[in-house]
């Protein structure tokens, strides 16, 4: 998007836009990563409560996940992040939700965050 403030991002056959809102000096056209942050929180925890409920011998209906976060300061940084879970499936209360404590400890993404992954510029190159 040459010459936008929106960018379309990949990973392999799947693309994403990200921009920042209107007001903000961007388009509006697409998540910006805050959302994107909060978006990955969310679809490990739910693509892994899939995955782990197998091995627990669980058939999920339904998952969803809700994500809760703000950014302040400057520069603005994500403050404390808290996610909810709501699900469905055809094992009792009490299993659903030690399939949903399993999840909370092996999830890659929040584990990621709470172990405080480095994150550094690797490098910088200039176009004509």
């Amino acid at each position: 998007m040459a010459g936008r403030p929106a960018a379309v991002g990949s990973a392999g056959p799947f693309t994403l836009v990200v921009d920042r809102p209107a007001d903000g000096g961007g388009d509006g056209i697409g998540f910006n990563g805050g959302q994107l942050l909060y978006l990955a929180i969310a679809g490990c925890v739910s693509n892994d409560l899939y995955r782990e409920a197998a091995g627990f011998g669980i058939t999920l209906e339904r998952a969803r996940v809700t994500v809760r976060g703000d950014f302040g300061g400057d520069p603005a940084v994500s403050g404390p992040v808290e996610y909810e879970v709501e699900l469905a499936g055809d094992a009792p209360e009490e299993r659903l939700r030690e399939l949903v404590e399993h999840v909370d400890r092996i999830a890659e993404i929040p584990n990621s965050l709470r172990g405080g992954t480095t994150v550094s510029l690797g490098s910088v190159r200039i176009s004509d």
